[in-house]
C-alpha cells in the first residue's frame, strides 16, 4: 500500500462514516493524482479553477471535482461542464453565474454558502445577515440549475482547540436554522468544515465534508 493510501484509510477510519473525505489536491502533480487515484479514491478538491480544468483534462472521467478556493465569475465556465460542487459560494451574484453556466451545460451544479466564522480578516465569507438575504430572495427561486445543499467554513488558524470547536460549534447551529428555507432549489444536508489540523474537531461538531491536504500528501 503507498504512503496515499495509508494516510487516506488512516484518516477515512477518524471519519467513523460521519463525514466524506476531500483529498486537496492544489498544487500537487498529476503524477500525485494519479497515484491517488490508484488507491482507489475519487474525490478531489481544488483552489484555482484553470488548475482543476488541466487535472481533470488529464485523469479519468469519472473522479469528483469540488470547488473550495474563493472563486471569480469569470472563471465559473470554465468548470461548469464537470464541477460536482462548488463550496465558495460568497456571493449572490456568483452564485446567479454558476447558474447560467450550469444551464448552458444542461447541468445542475451542488453549491454551499460560504460562511465566514474565522476572526481572521483575510477569510472570504459571507456573513449570517447576508446568507440568510440570499436564502430569503425572491430571484432564488429562478435559479433551476443550481441547488444550494449545505454551508462552508473555515475556523481561525489557532491552537485553541475550544475556539475552533465554537466556531464549527456556530456553522453546525446556522446550517440547522437554514432548514426553514428549505425549497425546491435548497436542501441543508451538507456542512463542509474541518482540514488537516482541526478534521477530528470538526466531525465532532457534524461535519459532513472535511478537506485535508497535507495530513495526506505530506507539508508542501
Amino acid at each position: 500500500m503507498s504512503v496515499i493510501a495509508e494516510n487516506i484509510a488512516g484518516i477515512e477510519k477518524q471519519l467513523h462514516g460521519k463525514a466524506r473525505l476531500i483529498a486537496v489536491t492544489k498544487t500537487k502533480p498529476i503524477e500525485v493524482l494519479q497515484e491517488t487515484y490508484e488507491a482507489g479514491f475519487r474525490r478531489f478538491g481544488e483552489n484555482k479553477v484553470q488548475e482543476m480544468t488541466a487535472k481533470y483534462e488529464a485523469l479519468p472521467k469519472d473522479v469528483e471535482w469540488h470547488m473550495i478556493g474563493h472563486l471569480q465569475s469569470n472563471k465559473v465556465k470554465y468548470m461548469a461542464p464537470y464541477v460536482s460542487m462548488v463550496h465558495s459560494v460568497d456571493q449572490f451574484k456568483l452564485l446567479k453565474e454558476i447558474n447560467k453556466e450550469a444551464r448552458k451545460n444542461d447541468r445542475t451544479i451542488n453549491c454551499l454558502l460560504q460562511i465566514f466564522i474565522a476572526e481572521e480578516e483575510t477569510k472570504f465569507g459571507l456573513s449570517e445577515a447576508e446568507a440568510r438575504e440570499i436564502l430569503e430572495s425572491a430571484e432564488l427561486l429562478s435559479l433551476t440549475n443550481i441547488k444550494i445543499v449545505g454551508l462552508m467554513g473555515m475556523a481561525s488558524n489557532t491552537d485553541d482547540d475550544d475556539k475552533v470547536r465554537q466556531e464549527f460549534r456556530t456553522l453546525k447551529n446556522l446550517f440547522e436554522s437554514f432548514k426553514a428555507y428549505e425549497k425546491e432549489n435548497v436542501e441543508m444536508k451538507e456542512i463542509s468544515m474541518g482540514m488537516s489540523g482541526d478534521f477530528p474537531i470538526a466531525v465532532e461538531e457534524g461535519s459532513t465534508l472535511v478537506r485535508v491536504g497535507s495530513a495526506i500528501f505530506g507539508a508542501r
